[in-house]
């Protein structure tokens, strides 16, 4: 697998997250029980670190052979 297929898959597999935070996030504009706001919030905040982490990988394996890219520290050894 070469790293552009892999960025395909980064991409992808970010879909289905996207989708739930989606249907989150108007779950939550539509609920006014408390303790379904908090459950609600929780998934959101453990679902978003997902969705940015699969976002940077897709990024950085799209580019990773371009000159010039700057790959930061996050995912270098």
């Amino acid at each position: 697998m070469t790293l552009s297929e892999l960025s395909r898959c980064y991409e992808e597999a970010a879909v289905p997250l996207r989708q739930r935070l989606k249907e989150l996030r108007q779950l939550l504009a539509q609920t006014e029980d408390p303790e379904e706001i908090w459950h609600l919030k929780r998934r959101i905040a453990e679902l978003t670190p997902m969705l940015t982490q699969m976002n940077e990988l897709a990024e950085l394996t799209a580019r990773y052979y371009e000159r010039g890219y700057y790959r930061g520290e996050k995912y270098t050894l």
